[in-house]
């Protein structure tokens, strides 16, 4: 008797119909957002460069169309520049400028950089705390310590004098040691003690590891800094009285007081010194724009 002999064969269940993919969904809408996100960048473009556009085109006018709002002058007047050349030492000045941007722009960067060093690698007690402190002075404002830090540069005699406009960097910047030290802090710390080991100082750790993994951070923290000297007004009036002296900022304005001032302003002088005062800060801008995106990339990578 063979074993299948008296089993019960039950109905096989009916085949259920193959499921086909449904047809994919043609996105028509997907080229007009990206038309739409091309319209969106090119109209902040012009939003953003038409001031400076005007700027040039109303430098390049005559007094009586300054302010017709014309892109393209009716009458072109290339004399307001060299009547600024003329009346005002504006080589002194872009020297003066260059020279305290720099030392501000090198000794802010040196020191932001030891000090989020030192919060980032070294534990030590209470670090946290002193960090804390740290970022805390970026909520008193620069007014209130004015007239202190004048008093000081008072006493030692350098009141009148381009060292105040760049010397308190050598202390580091509070906004630069926090942008630095989260920097270092998502630098792989196996690197530093591989170093140590191998016998490494401290300053060799932040010298041969630190500076050359952080180079995007520091040119970012340059940048801003040459941006932000470059631009400074308030203390070249507290404390250049000397118009040899005059940074590029105190200089334009001494030329709005010269020629922006009385019953006949000449606003295309003024117009050509601040178009002189702009354009170091665009070619700046554009040299390091690559390494000023690749720091801002990274930071956002770490967050």
């Amino acid at each position: 008797m063979s074993r299948t002999e008296g089993a019960i064969t039950l109905p096989r269940p009916p085949k259920e119909p193959e499921r086909t993919a449904p047809p994919p969904t043609l996105t028509p809408r997907r080229p007009v957002i990206k038309v739409l996100r091309i319209i969106a960048l090119i109209g902040a473009t012009v939003i953003f460069l038409y001031p400076f556009v005007w700027l040039v085109t109303a430098s390049l006018k005559p007094r009586s169309d300054v302010f017709d709002n014309r892109l393209w002058p009716r009458e072109w007047a290339f004399e307001n520049y060299v009547t600024v050349w003329d009346e005002a030492p504006i080589l002194r000045w872009v020297l003066n400028s260059t020279t305290v941007t720099l030392a501000a722009a090198i000794s802010v960067t040196i020191a932001s950089a030891l000090v989020a060093f030192g919060f980032a690698y070294f534990r030590f007690p209470f670090r946290n705390l002193l960090f804390g402190l740290v970022l805390a002075t970026m909520m008193l404002p620069a007014a209130v310590t004015m007239i202190p830090v004048y008093l000081i540069w008072d006493q030692i005699g350098l009141e009148s004098t381009q060292i105040p406009l760049w010397a308190p960097n050598l202390f580091g910047s509070a906004f630069y040691i926090f942008l630095l030290r989260q920097f270092f802090l998502g630098l792989p710390r196996e690197l530093f003690e591989a170093a140590r080991i191998d016998g490494a100082s401290y300053f060799g750790l932040f010298r041969h590891i630190a500076v050359p993994l952080a180079r995007p951070a520091l040119i970012v923290t340059f940048v801003f800094e040459v941006q932000a000297s470059w631009s400074e007004l308030m203390r070249p009036l507290i404390y250049l009285r000397d118009p040899a002296l005059f940074t590029l900022p105190r200089g334009l304005k001494a030329v709005l007081d010269q020629f922006g001032q009385g019953g006949e302003m000449e606003w295309e002088v003024v117009l050509a010194a601040s178009v002189i005062t702009t354009i170091p800060m665009i070619i700046v801008f554009f040299v390091g724009q690559r390494y000023f995106v690749q720091g801002i990339a990274t930071q956002g990578r770490k967050g």
